[in-house]
């Protein structure tokens, strides 16, 4: 997660899972953490909905998505770049 200056805009790489909705995305993002007694690490997988204007972004492809203000009950994210 990279924080973009004071403003509190977040930005996440992750993969396109699903490009089935009209302007719509579902970008799959995974995270390493680690267990704070067992040290073990995990992989912790999350879905987020992000608003692709152009329908550029393809299932499979690697794209980085940014956050904006509410756009809908779930998108809450934007499409950057593909990578």
């Amino acid at each position: 997660m990279t924080i973009i200056g004071e403003k509190n805009i977040k930005e996440l790489v992750g993969e396109v899972v699903s490009d089935k909705m009209d302007q719509t995305c579902v970008v799959l993002v995974k995270s390493v953490k680690m267990h704070p007694i067992y040290k073990k690490r995990f992989v912790v997988r999350k879905k987020y909905y992000a608003h692709n204007a152009d329908n550029k972004a393809k299932v499979w492809d690697n794209v980085k998505i940014r956050s904006i203000k509410p756009i809908s009950r779930l998108k809450r994210w934007n499409v950057v770049e593909i990578i």
